[in-house]
């Protein structure tokens, strides 16, 4: 049985006191047993993220992190610095890091041993742009991002993986994949992953789709056969949004 998993990516909003506010009020939320709920808030708010929540079915992620486990590389976060505060889950590959920091598959791949190494959870992040799915290269992309950035890693190191399947043009853009389309590409991962280890691998590795996911498209989506859950942006910024898709399972 694959697991249903609801994370929240803040990216760079929330300061300390409204981390706080949000977090009181989720505190008083009842999570469903049978999703895992992860909120991945800045990395000044983590600590104080963990401890706040740390009597609740709520794990903590980072947005990232740096592919060396210690140095001169001002400005960065280590795989052990996260775990020291009690993050054991990172986001790795989004396609603003990819965008705007310029991480190709070569400087991920690396981040995803170190991740490993550190006995880190990964959800690792793929999506084509526009041109590519006007172009029809969208399923040559996927395959290449999933084949470069993870398909060095051991059967085993599946245990620790998890997919979000992000079309670039459809974050914070309003935009969203149909729920057919959606599938289609989340049974396309499924297959490469089978196609590369094997099915019992494929079925059991969570794929989450993210790209402007909210409560009012959440259930039609997350019904889809190989949609395990959603990487969520803007709608995680607020309790009642982000708890509405988090229930979305129950339809």
């Amino acid at each position: 049985m694959r697991k249903k998993i609801v994370a929240g990516n803040w990216k760079m909003n929330n300061d300390l006191a409204q981390t706080e506010t949000f977090l009181v009020d989720f505190k008083k939320q009842v999570f469903p047993e049978d999703v895992v709920v992860m909120i991945a808030p800045p990395f000044t708010n983590l600590s104080h993220a963990f401890t706040s929540m740390r009597e609740h079915p709520v794990s903590i992620a980072a947005q990232n992190m740096h592919q060396n486990d210690e140095g001169a590389f001002t400005g960065e976060v280590s795989a052990k610095m996260l775990k020291s505060v009690g993050v054991n889950t990172v986001i790795l590959g989004h396609s603003e890091r990819r965008a705007y920091f310029n991480e190709d598959s070569q400087l991920l791949a690396e981040k995803v041993n170190t991740a490993l190494k550190n006995e880190l959870t990964i959800i690792f992040c793929i999506g084509e742009e526009l041109e590519d799915r006007k172009s029809e290269n969208h399923f040559n992309l996927i395959k290449t991002q999933l084949t470069e950035g993870l398909f060095h890693v051991s059967s085993e190191a599946w245990e620790h993986i998890i997919i979000a399947y992000e079309p670039v043009w459809a974050i914070g853009t309003g935009e969203t994949a149909s729920p057919e389309q959606a599938q289609e590409m989340h049974l396309f991962i499924r297959k490469t992953i089978e196609e590369k280890y094997s099915k019992a691998i494929a079925d059991k590795v969570s794929i989450l789709y993210g790209g402007s996911v909210k409560p009012n498209n959440a259930v039609e989506i997350f019904s889809q056969t190989d949609v395990d859950g959603g990487l969520i942006g803007g709608a995680a910024l607020k309790v009642d949004s982000f708890m509405d898709i988090v229930n979305a399972f129950e339809g």
